[in-house]
């Protein structure tokens, strides 16, 4: 079977313009997954902060706790013992 020349042209001119299109979105594809990592990126530093921040207030609770619990037991010191039922 012989193939004219204006197939081959077709075929060759279909080939590159399959590579030109395939190399078009695999760059467009490589810079929006580069602009998203670095979108990632900065979003972990974000919850990184968040996170120590998070650390720093339950440790500030944890203390007013126990602060609290030192204040209550100060007060029934104060008040001293509940008074229970007299007899007359």
């Amino acid at each position: 079977m012989i193939v004219s020349p204006d197939v081959i042209g077709m075929i060759i001119a279909l080939f590159a313009f399959t590579l030109t299109v395939l190399g078009g979105v695999a760059t467009m594809l490589a810079k929006q997954t580069k602009t998203l990592d670095a979108r990632l990126d900065r979003i972990d530093t974000r919850l990184d902060r968040m996170d120590d921040r998070f650390d720093r207030m339950d440790d500030r609770f944890d203390r007013l706790e126990g602060e609290v619990v030192e204040v209550k037991i100060a007060i029934a010191r104060i008040e001293g013992p509940r008074r229970h039922l007299q007899q007359l």
